[in-house]
């Protein structure tokens, strides 16, 4: 297993996803990556962004790669293994002053806030220009593979295989397994979140650079998954992407009873009765066009114990 360091530059930056994009990178399954990156606004500090930029192909979040993972294969799964996620020393959160469906309804299309934050990461904190503080808990917001069609496709939504999933429990520690769409997985990573909100509401987190990320790329042979899949120390996400949000939550409960019943071996209606014991419907977000919802199953939910 090889530690790979992929510098911050041009040539390993692309702001779209696309299976026309040449590797920067090819790696073996079971090595690391390690990178930074520029934050969503694709700045290199506080008012100044980076050139040169194309303005059609990098209208996305600036993404780190396409790495290629050397033997992946549609039909596998991809593991990401989370080893670190560190937020740079800034970011930033914008609300309100343009028009999404949910502004309308708040009343927000033209009255706006941004706040600017100093991140210490040493301790833990984020603090805002008017000294309110909170906890940091940085992760990735994208991860994945471009899907098999041609063309150019956007950054923004989520996908089976990946993308802007924004979900605040992908942090250090966590294993996300995706269906590799191409051969060679052509994976990409970038948009740090220093802290996020379950829904991501004003559909900005604390933006950040990232300052380092560590993930471990494991091309696996494993049963065919129809949308991601992640492993926490707390316990199994399954996740629902779709325009509506009640489909993608049908979408995460399926998910989550094959996946209870691979790791328990229950049927499906008796694992759709523990769900709805045990499985919280969390909405990761709501901001992206394709909205999300995960289920989460924690590992210790379900004790099996044997009636007499």
């Amino acid at each position: 297993m090889t530690l790979h360091e992929i510098p911050l530059e041009r040539r390993t930056l692309h702001g779209h996803f696309s299976t026309d994009l040449e590797p920067v990178l090819a790696i073996d399954s079971g090595d690391t990556i390690a990178f930074s990156c520029l934050d969503a606004g694709w700045h290199v500090e506080p008012g100044t962004k980076f050139e040169p930029r194309d303005e059609e192909l990098d209208s996305g979040h600036p993404l780190i790669g396409p790495i290629e993972v050397r033997g992946a294969a549609p039909g596998q799964i991809l593991e990401v293994a989370i080893g670190r996620v560190v937020p740079g020393s800034w970011g930033f959160t914008a609300a309100g002053d343009w028009l999404t469906p949910l502004n309308e309804v708040l009343g927000l299309t033209e009255n706006g806030a941004l706040l600017h934050w100093e991140l210490d990461v040493g301790q833990g904190l984020g603090r805002d220009e008017r000294g309110r503080e909170v906890d940091l808990a940085p992760f990735l917001g994208v991860m994945g593979m471009p899907p098999p069609e041609p063309g150019v496709h956007s950054t923004s939504p989520p996908r089976v295989f990946g993308g802007n999933i924004d979900c605040k429990e992908l942090v250090a520690g966590t294993r996300l397994h995706l269906p590799i769409p191409v051969a060679g997985a052509l994976f990409s990573a970038g948009d740090c979140h220093a802290r996020q909100g379950d829904g991501e509401v004003s559909q900005l987190a604390i933006e950040c650079q990232l300052e380092r990320a560590e993930l471990t790329l494991t091309a696996r042979d494993a049963p065919a998954l129809a949308t991601p899949v992640a492993w926490t120390p707390e316990g199994w996400l399954t996740f629902g992407f779709h325009e509506d949000l009640d489909e993608a939550a049908a979408i995460a409960v399926d998910a989550m009873l094959d996946l209870m019943g691979r790791e328990h071996g229950v049927e499906r209606a008796d694992a759709l009765a523990l769900a709805s014991v045990v499985v919280d419907l969390r909405v990761t977000q709501v901001v992206n066009g394709v909205k999300g919802i995960h289920a989460v199953l924690p590992h210790d939910a379900i004790r099996f114990t044997t009636i007499p």
